[in-house]
């Protein structure tokens, strides 16, 4: 159920009570859905946008489920921002994991374990902006994410606080050192987790798709105990190369993928009166 309410709009059924069909018409919005303040030309580009697609020209307009949509400069602003944020929770992530493979003594890795938690603070803030920021049709699962990372947020400054900071230790090495530190902080990573099954499952992203698994495998592997350390290594160095790729190729997208059906957020904002008295013209439309 969960992977369908994440598909993109443009191939999800429409609900019941509609007939209309995207593909046989071209609904036409009512005024106050209608984009304002539609400037000409596009100020901000972002790396892989082609010549037609994503931010190609902010008077190209689309066909959404509920009618016609543009790009408009704070939709780019706002999916830049959100790709800032996994750079920033990608970035964050592999440098200080990096130090898992650095010896001892190494200056370079004496340095990172020295900053991991300001590291690891850096990665949850970029995650939170790109949760804040993100595109689902589904509110209730993109505030279910949302409280996730704000649970494990808390969690976090809870086991810093209440644990690690007695024993005088950043809360990473305490998290590492004691395994049941996880049920706090791991609602974090249970987000992250939901957001590349998102990616993963509307763009299919292999990257993010086994992310999906190597995730939770090896925060659940550490929580219980099973797992030596030579298997957490491994997944810890996949996890590192496939989130670099995942940020990395976010860039390569063209900007309305992120956007997704821009009709369906602005149907969603709509008073309960328009959404009726919109849903009654494009059933009518249809039946002409």
């Amino acid at each position: 159920m969960a992977a369908v309410l994440l598909l993109p709009q443009r191939i999800v059924s429409l609900p019941s009570h509609l007939s209309l069909s995207p593909s046989r018409s071209r609904p036409v919005l009512l005024p106050s859905l209608a984009p304002l303040g539609r400037r000409r030309g596009a100020r901000l580009r972002a790396a892989g946008d082609r010549p037609g697609a994503g931010l190609a020209d902010q008077t190209t307009v689309y066909n959404g489920v509920y009618g016609p949509w543009t790009v408009e400069d704070s939709d780019v602003r706002e999916v830049l921002l959100y790709r800032s944020g996994l750079v920033t929770a990608a970035a964050s992530f592999v440098a200080a994991s990096s130090a898992a493979f650095l010896p001892d003594g190494n200056a370079a890795g004496d340095a990172i374990r020295q900053s991991i938690d300001l590291l690891y603070a850096a990665g949850a803030a970029g995650l939170g902006l790109s949760l804040v920021l993100i595109h689902i049709y589904v509110t209730p699962i993109k505030r279910f994410l949302q409280a996730l990372w704000a649970l494990g947020v808390v969690g976090s400054v809870g086991t810093y606080l209440a644990a690690a900071q007695p024993l005088d230790e950043g809360l990473v090495q305490y998290v590492l050192e004691h395994p049941a530190a996880m049920w706090f902080v791991g609602p974090t990573f249970a987000a992250l987790t939901g957001l590349v099954f998102k990616e993963g499952l509307c763009y299919g992203k292999l990257e993010a798709g086994v992310l999906t698994f190597v995730i939770p495998g090896l925060l659940l592997g550490h929580l219980s105990g099973l797992m030596d350390d030579g298997t957490k290594s491994i997944l810890l160095g996949v996890w590192m190369v496939l989130f670099t790729i995942f940020a990395a190729r976010k860039f390569q997208q063209p900007i309305k993928d992120d956007i997704g059906d821009k009709s369906v957020f602005m149907f969603n904002a709509l008073p309960e009166e328009e959404k009726n008295a919109l849903i009654q013209k494009l059933e009518r439309q249809t039946e002409q």
